[in-house]
């Protein structure tokens, strides 16, 4: 419970608070004078969520807890400690409070009311001037913190969806290396029962011919599963009608995969001593069955290194903070790669529009990309749950201007919440979901790009779009 203090602040206790050690001390005195002087106790409220904003404190000691509540859980704001100095500041124009804040210890205060402001500012030019310093200083530290929050919720996403797109292909490398090492200890017997056939050098050189033709072969037939299982069958027939041939059924597989028919492997028949056809079978299947490995191999360190590549261009690394040309598609594209175990596992269909003839954009592009990860972010979660979710990704120019289209055919967006997506801390997701901010942010980046954020939303379309001066 409050109370009102007994001992006097004095001008001194405010000269020991490093921002005020410079106003002179008759200043001082008069806020001392016309301020109310209050002890807060260990767990009172020293303000409460959209209270309105009618004092400017100085706290003297304690400590000050500012926290939300997200769907009845606690969200930590802030911390306020002796020195501080918070409230209505000259020039603000804060309305309400933000937050909930709760004393953590016994706090002491003083507090000059509302209408004492204008003399303030007309009465005390040096201890103005300090407030709109502090106030300065509090925009610039809430502003990054704010980034500082939206950045390490928006990581958080993204790693775990980068993880699972990087665990695919790493756990093929790990599978495809495994068999490979056991595949390749076959191949000793192999050679030794293909050595032992006595073939020509023409012979030799046709079947060789032959194989590398197949491996070499990189525009096979497209072939659906009933077209594969037929050639398989019939491959399998023919092996089935040969003398000691086993494991027909690994070799069709590979045969089909790799372009070989019935003909072909007539054709090698005809080079081979009759009775010999096994080994060369069964090395040219090895053959097979390696490249095949060694391709998946392939495939899976490539799909990383193009993870890699991309977070790296996400993240723009190796760029500092200035505006630079850029395609503006392919930081869309690389968040979207980002993004892709979020959009896979909602079975979302994505649309790309770009226009092809925009010129490269001269922005910040890491700070781009946090406007794209936002939004498109919060488009797939709109779609959550929705019967043939799709997600429109659209640029186009207008004049001297790119803009940027994120539709999504959810439900739409509220009257009622539209007026606030915009608002620091308001969000519509569970704790541990959303801070908030992440539109909050997306409007002071797209500000810092001489730009403009607009939405519309209707059940069943909600476009946000994004303009900003292609020349920077």
């Amino acid at each position: 419970m409050k109370e009102v203090a007994t001992k006097q602040v004095t001008v001194e206790d405010l000269k020991n608070i490093e921002v005020l050690k410079e106003v002179p001390d008759e200043q001082l005195q008069w806020f001392i004078d016309e301020s109310e002087h209050r002890i807060f106790a260990e767990g009172d409220f020293f303000a409460k969520v959209n209270d309105p904003i009618v004092h400017t404190h100085i706290i003297i000691r304690g400590r000050v807890e500012f926290y939300r509540l997200q769907n009845n859980e606690r969200l930590f704001v802030a911390d306020l400690v002796g020195g501080a100095i918070t409230g209505l500041l000259p020039f603000s124009r804060a309305k309400s409070i933000f937050a909930n804040a709760m004393c953590r210890e016994e706090t002491e205060v003083i507090s000059l009311p509302r209408e004492k402001m204008r003399d303030l500012i007309q009465l005390n030019y040096e201890l103005t001037q300090v407030l709109v310093h502090v106030m300065a200083s509090r925009i610039r530290e809430f502003t990054e913190r704010e980034q500082q929050s939206e950045k390490m919720m928006a990581l958080g996403k993204l790693s775990a969806g980068l993880a699972h797109e990087l665990n695919n292909p790493a756990a093929a490398i790990v599978r495809g290396s495994v068999s490979l090492e056991k595949h390749l200890q076959c191949l000793p017997d192999a050679f030794k029962q293909l050595i032992s056939i006595k073939l020509d050098a023409a012979d030799v050189e046709s079947v060789n011919a032959k194989i590398h033709k197949a491996l070499d072969n990189k525009e096979r037939p497209s072939l659906t599963m009933m077209e594969r299982a037929d050639k398989e069958d019939e491959i399998t027939d023919w092996l089935d009608a040969q003398e000691g041939i086993k494991n027909v059924y690994d070799m069709a597989e590979n045969f089909v995969e790799f372009g070989l028919s019935i003909a072909d492997l007539e054709e090698i028949k005809n080079y081979i001593p009759a009775g010999k056809l096994s080994p060369l079978l069964i090395w040219i299947n090895n053959s097979f069955t390696t490249e095949r490995m060694v391709s998946e191999i392939g495939l899976a360190s490539k799909r990383i290194s193009e993870l890699v590549n991309s977070v790296k261009t996400f993240t723009h690394m190796d760029g500092g903070g200035d505006k630079i040309f850029a395609d503006i598609r392919i930081g869309i594209r690389n968040t979207m790669i980002m993004l892709n175990h979020k959009i896979k596992k909602g079975n979302i269909t994505v649309v790309e529009d770009y226009d092809e003839t925009l010129p490269p954009v001269k922005a910040m592009i890491g700070e781009l990309n946090q406007v794209w990860t936002n939004l498109i972010d919060n488009a797939t979660d709109a779609l959550e749950g929705r019967e043939n979710p799709e997600l429109t990704l659209k640029t186009r120019r207008d004049r001297e201007f790119v803009c940027v289209s994120v539709i999504d055919n959810g439900v739409g967006i509220p009257d009622e919440v539209l007026k606030k997506i915009f608002d620091p801390f308001f969000t519509t997701k569970k704790i541990g979901q959303g801070t908030g901010l992440g539109l909050d942010v997306v409007s002071r980046i797209v500000k810092q790009h001489k730009g403009t954020i607009t939405v519309h939303s209707e059940p069943g379309r909600t476009e946000f779009v994004v303009c900003f001066p292609i020349e920077g």
